[in-house]
């Protein structure tokens, strides 16, 4: 069972998620933070993710603590349900159109950490939503699951469709890379032997 639960209670956040990586892509995803919840949502439908996040934050500050916050346990569940990381692809990557917005994606779940963005965002709210927590969210989720990912706007001109472009991408990718290779469902996909 590649299935995970992850709990993270600050003074700031109490966050549970649950994801299973052999799921469907159901999702149960509440954060108060509405935008954010619909991004959520997208992670778990293209990445066939089952995914049930439940966070309630400091929203009364903003809404940075809660999103930073589920990127770090939804890293730190992702992390965990890939365990050994034996039979999966590894790598993945996406070129996802979205209206206007052209979005590619490119990742390794190598265990090292890196996020390069090449993101601009051309408005700084959507809705009441703080454009540059998209990056914050990727840098956290990239940190603590372990994945080297590169995140790259090609064409984009609506916020929204950039933002949701970049979670499908992404989420696409990840698709890929935790699907189990038919031709090495006992190994390691490195050289090395572990990752």
């Amino acid at each position: 069972m590649r299935s995970a639960a992850i709990t993270r209670k600050t003074a700031e956040t109490d966050i549970s998620v649950k994801i299973d990586l052999d799921g469907t892509g159901t999702y149960d995803n509440r954060t108060s933070v509405g935008f954010f919840d619909h991004m959520l949502d997208q992670l778990s439908r293209h990445a066939l993710i089952d995914m049930t996040v439940r966070c309630s934050g400091d929203l009364h500050i903003d809404d940075h603590h809660t999103v930073e916050d589920v990127g770090i346990a939804l890293g730190q569940a992702l992390a965990q349900a890939m365990g050994d990381k034996r039979g999966i692809r590894r790598y993945g990557s996406c070129l996802l159109p979205m209206d206007d917005a052209l979005v590619r994606a490119a990742l390794d779940l190598s265990g090292r950490p890196y996020l390069v963005w090449n993101v601009a965002l051309p408005a700084a709210k959507i809705g009441s939503f703080d454009t540059e927590l998209v990056r914050e969210f990727f840098q956290a989720l990239s940190t603590h699951g372990g994945i080297t990912l590169h995140v790259d706007l090609l064409h984009g001109i609506n916020a929204h469709h950039i933002a949701e472009a970049a979670f499908k991408a992404v989420a696409r990718a990840l698709r890929d890379a935790l699907e189990v290779d038919p031709r090495k469902a006992d190994a390691v996909p490195s050289t090395k032997g572990m990752l």
